[in-house]
């Protein structure tokens, strides 16, 4: 019987260490993928700062007007004036409901009871 239990505790034994050793090149592997994300999310940054200082560069007012000048004939562009913006006096809300809400529930005191 003692000669049973030592080979189950062998076995046993080996059985954790396979385990174990491919444990472990799973971890490795898992911290390799990790690495080589954190790489591709650092590269993606500096790709958007250099993007944003491009799209902030192209954006200059002065470039801009500058543009708007050269294709005027083009395009009809005009500087923006205040009287081409609306007054709130102007914006038309939508209608008061018809059937207006008279008798309404509380369900804040329904929170806990649920339906049979």
């Amino acid at each position: 019987m003692k000669s049973l239990i030592y080979v189950f505790t062998v076995l046993l034994v080996f059985a954790l260490a396979f385990w174990a050793y491919r444990e472990n090149y799973a971890t490795q592997q898992v911290l390799k993928d990790t690495q080589r994300l954190q790489h591709q999310i650092g590269a993606a940054q500096v790709r958007l700062s250099v993007l944003r200082a491009e799209w902030a560069y192209l954006n200059r007012p002065n470039r801009l007007l500058e543009l708007a000048e050269l294709n005027f004939d083009r395009l009809g562009l005009l500087p923006l004036r205040p009287d081409q913006f609306g007054r709130v006096d102007e914006v038309s809300y939508p209608p008061e409901p018809l059937l207006p809400i008279t008798n309404p529930i509380d369900v804040s005191t329904m929170a806990g009871e649920q339906e049979p």
